[in-house]
């Protein structure tokens, strides 16, 4: 006969449960090292925008769903959401913050800007982010692909033809992409 395991008691409301505490945690950030102590369930959104003051990627379903928190881990275009910050040690990691560099803005910013590619502007940092790692493994896209690479983060705006455009753009402006 099989016993039951024992029951915990109930947590008193509010109260959280005791976990290993924090630990080190080390996180290369638009090629600045940032040494925390977090704990080990933080995720890399909460690490950036709590801990680090980085506040460009955005938390809107934390459910790996919209795309406002895409940041680049490693180069590929990740949801923040669902990454732990310890996972994220030992791989370089950039923002939207880190983009831009002495003052000149990005010229995938530039693009969505000049193509009204963002209209709240809440969904914009994770879309600038994906197009990066979108255009940096296809430097010359078609208007297809472009409508296929850009379809893990949502606009609730509506501005897809505004950032499919900017994309394009960006392309061109980059590395002599086409406008097809």
């Amino acid at each position: 006969m099989l016993e039951e395991p024992a029951l915990a008691a109930p947590q008193a409301a509010g109260a959280k449960a005791a976990g290993p505490g924090p630990v080190p945690v080390t996180l290369q950030v638009n090629g600045k090292v940032h040494k925390l102590n977090l704990e080990p369930r933080v995720t890399l959104l909460d690490a950036l925008r709590d801990h680090l003051d980085y506040t460009g990627a955005k938390r809107v379903c934390d459910r790996a769903v919209c795309g406002s928190c895409t940041v680049l881990l490693g180069g590929k275009a990740v949801y923040a959401c669902t990454v732990l910050a310890i996972d994220a040690q030992g791989k370089d990691i950039q923002t939207i913050e880190g983009l831009s560099t002495g003052g000149k803005l990005h010229p995938i910013v530039t693009a969505f800007v000049a193509n009204d590619g963002l209209q709240c502007g809440f969904c914009t940092p994770g879309m600038v982010m994906a197009t990066k790692a979108f255009l940096d493994r296809n430097p010359n896209p078609t208007y297809a692909q472009v409508v296929q690479g850009m379809n893990g983060n949502l606009c609730r705006c509506g501005s897809y033809m505004g950032i499919r455009r900017a994309v394009l753009q960006a392309a061109k402006d980059l590395k002599g992409g086409k406008n097809a």
